[in-house]
């Protein structure tokens, strides 16, 4: 006999889908998670498998495990194609899921701005292929480096550009000159470190703009003593695999671009309503699509303004205190009970820029330097899911900080190339990227 409960469907085990569904563990529902992966990634160490000093296991679980106790709720492994919003039908590479309530919850993908030659040849940082396909980048290119007798190529090879001054690239920076400078001049004892130029464009004129004043001059401060170029004003036009074009004319050769300079609303949500900043669609207070109740979008994908009419921020912390909502006005729509608004509260936000250094923004409170930098591992080591997670990035963040070593320093490739680093990736890399 079928469950009677109401059938809830969540798409995406991000931070809103997971929060959502465990949210609603004691709901009288029945919930079945749907997504094309089958584990939970913790994207904020994404740079540290990009940069080598995490595995991809170290910051991903297990999607089952994570809900093994919980008895209201499936797993299904599928890549969601649809909505049909009149049926009330979930179109899925494994079939039609009919729902009762649904949660969108499927976060969002990398923002080329219409620049087809840096989507083909650039890497983005954006899910465990892109980490490992610029981790694979950066240590082959060493490895090639150490047999080009060109000085001028081999400059441009150990050219490394950063794109986008947000927390991701100045993180991406950050721990790039620390991995080349504080190991791999080991591991290459016959290059030149200074001929190695990392370059971090921002085309605006303040990198981590959300944060304080002093909090971003501090950050630009620790970055030019890590080595790290910053240029403002400084907008990518094309990249061809071995230059950067930026508008104006200027070019910088360089064998490495990687992207961190935006993200927009995976394309599901499209055509679904009102599309607002970075493709997000428009919802209402409650977190539903206006005219569809008991459909809510949630986290990346969701446009909804804050009460100075400035969208929300595509955070980790919006989405989880966005799945709260929707759990409880949810399970209130459930019991014919009025729905609340979403109130976002904002508790701060932090960026490490590597050993012994950090900015934070915490209740309003802005520091910076060593005690930033150990407020950001507890809480990211808090916020990781299972033990073992913890427990290994713990011991790999003490091996490098007291060793000055890199645990992963591994080319996860078939073939070496050479050319453009669309070529240079891996075919399965390649097709993931095409993918998304």
């Amino acid at each position: 006999m079928d469950d009677p409960k109401p059938h809830v469907v969540i798409v995406g085990a991000g931070f809103g889908g997971l929060r959502a569904a465990q949210a609603l563990r004691r709901a009288p529902v029945r919930v079945t998670l749907i997504d094309r992966r089958n584990y939970h990634l913790f994207q904020p160490l994404l740079y540290q498998v990009a940069t080598a000093g995490l595995s991809p296991e170290d910051i991903a679980h297990p999607v089952r495990a994570i809900f093994r106790r919980q008895r209201n709720l499936s797993f299904r492994m599928a890549e969601v194609t649809g909505v049909d919003l009149g049926a009330r039908v979930l179109k899925t590479s494994t079939g039609d899921v009919p729902y009762d309530h649904l949660i969108l919850a499927p976060g969002s993908t990398s923002n080329f701005f219409g620049l087809a030659s840096v989507e083909a040849n650039g890497l983005p940082l954006k899910d465990i292929e892109d980490a490992v396909a610029i981790r694979n980048q950066v240590l082959r290119t060493f490895e090639m480096a150490m047999q080009e007798k060109d000085p001028q190529q081999r400059r441009a090879m150990l050219t490394f550009v950063v794109v986008g001054g947000g927390a991701t690239g100045v993180e991406c920076a950050g721990a790039l000159s620390e991995l080349i400078r504080l190991v791999l001049t080991k591991d290459f004892p016959a290059l030149d470190v200074k001929e190695v130029r990392i370059v971090l464009l921002e085309a605006a004129d303040r990198l981590l703009a959300a944060m304080a004043e002093k909090l971003r001059e501090a950050t630009a401060e620790i970055l030019w003593h890590k080595h790290v170029e910053v240029r403002f004003g400084a907008q990518v036009s094309a990249y061809d695999g071995e230059r950067v074009v930026l508008k104006g004319g200027e070019v910088i050769p360089a064998r490495t671009l990687i992207w961190a300079a935006g993200v927009q609303a995976a394309p599901l949500v499209a055509g679904l309503g009102e599309r607002g900043p970075q493709g997000r669609v428009r919802v209402t207070e409650t977190l539903e699509l206006e005219g569809h109740p008991g459909v809510y979008v949630i986290g990346d994908a969701a446009w909804l303004n804050d009460p100075e009419g400035t969208p929300l921020p595509m955070m980790a912390p919006v989405a989880e205190q966005q799945a709260d909502c929707a759990a409880r006005n949810l399970v209130r729509a459930v019991r014919g009970e009025p729905q609340r608004a979403f109130r976002y509260r904002n508790r701060g936000s932090m960026a490490t820029i590597g050993r012994n250094a950090a900015v934070a923004e915490v209740w309003g409170f802005a520091f910076s330097g060593f005690f930033a930098w150990l407020a950001w591992i507890l809480l990211h080591i808090v916020e990781l899911i299972g033990f073992r997670n913890r427990l290994v990035v713990l011991i790999n963040w003490a091996y490098d900080y007291f060793l000055y070593e890199r645990a992963v320093r591994l080319i996860h490739a078939r073939e070496i190339h050479t050319g453009p680093p669309a070529a240079r990736r891996p075919a399965h890399e390649a097709g993931a990227a095409a993918g998304r």
